[in-house]
């Protein structure tokens, strides 16, 4: 009995747990139905397959079909919601069970979209609005300049005329309690990115890959406060669930059908997340803090192609300077060199 009930809860915890769920994705990139569990550190990787890049480490998850080599997403959206393994969503087109869901960020996706398209200027947005941490790179800083960064920006954003308090239906949270605000601007800033992204629609037209990457810890102050049967986490659910819908539907359509919108779901991280936060004005990254033994930066995939050009050139002209010494050094001037033939012919006819 008690070998049923170890397997019992193997089972639901791989049915109920946290989910990688796609919400919005072109023909050309395939989510093949099934339950494949993917490692919650390799969701980057799906992310940066998605957009055609390629990665360090194969990634043995079946989940993610091989795309066409012709077409390739513009945008890659993923929305982190903590507090919750699963919401009920009006519409999806996958969903998938995560493995071991730890804290990751989309850094190595950003640093490869910048370093291959860094003069065509892509639109790279990272926002965790509850500790505002902001991440932009290229155009995002003109698109997202009047986007509001603090948690007093955003909540004083909450109570404008046109701030999405107006459109949402009457629940039982509260605007005078600070974690429901913090659930509250959470969702005026998913508007705010749909609606200032939709003024510069031209943006999504070029062919450099823009990336968006949002994550969302309102639920889960509201599940420590209230509790999970409380009504208020129930409201705060369904109405997240919702914009989050809305918000896929929106980008989904500013990219004309050519974007992949992805949601994770975890009820909590295993470990905390450690990450150097970056100004907002910062183009590139010029320091190498994630290494107190003064180690050497690691290599990208454009080494090999950068080395072997150097190598063969430098070898191409070593060979040629050994070729032309070794014609110089064994030319016989009086019939090799043009010099010494005209000369001669000129003290002849003398």
């Amino acid at each position: 009995p008690s070998l049923l009930l170890l397997n019992l809860f193997i089972f639901l915890k791989g049915v109920f747990g946290d989910r990688f769920t796609v919400l919005r994705t072109p023909q050309y990139v395939t989510f093949q139905d099934g339950d494949w569990q993917l490692a919650g550190e390799r969701i980057p990787d799906v992310a940066a397959l998605s957009l055609g890049f390629s990665v360090e480490e194969d990634l043995s998850w079946p989940g993610l079909a091989v795309g066409s080599l012709f077409h390739r997403p513009r945008a890659n959206i993923l929305v982190t919601v903590r507090g919750v393994d699963e919401l009920t969503l009006p519409e999806s087109v996958n969903s998938y069970p995560i493995d071991n869901a730890v804290p990751f960020t989309l850094d190595s996706v950003a640093n490869t979209i910048h370093s291959m398209f860094s003069e065509e200027t892509p639109v790279v947005l990272q926002l965790t609005p509850s500790e505002e941490r902001l991440y932009m790179v290229g155009r995002a800083n003109t698109v997202f300049e009047d986007l509001p960064v603090t948690l007093r920006q955003i909540r004083d954003r909450l109570f404008q005329e046109n701030s999405i308090l107006n459109l949402l239906p009457v629940n039982t949270l509260s605007r005078n309690n600070e974690v429901d605000l913090l659930f509250l601007s959470e969702l005026q800033v998913l508007n705010d990115i749909s609606s200032l992204l939709s003024r510069h629609k031209h943006l999504a037209k070029d062919y450099s890959p823009d990336l968006f990457a949002v994550e969302l810890a309102g639920l889960e102050e509201i599940e420590k406060h209230y509790g999970q049967d409380s009504q208020q986490f129930k409201d705060a659910s369904q109405i997240l669930a919702d914009i989050l819908q809305k918000f896929a539907d929106e980008m989904f359509n500013i990219y004309n059908g050519n974007a992949v919108v992805e949601l994770v779901t975890v009820k909590t991280f295993d470990a905390p997340l450690v990450r150097k936060t970056r100004s907002i004005l910062e183009s590139k990254q010029i320091s190498n803090p994630g290494s107190p033994y003064n180690l050497a930066y690691q290599y990208n995939f454009n080494y090999a192609v950068v080395f072997n050009i150097i190598l063969w050139i430098m070898v191409g002209l070593a060979l040629a300077v050994i070729v032309v010494s070794y014609s110089l050094w064994n030319m016989d001037p009086g019939y090799d060199s043009i010099i010494y033939r005209m000369t001669n012919q000129k003290i002849r006819m003398d």
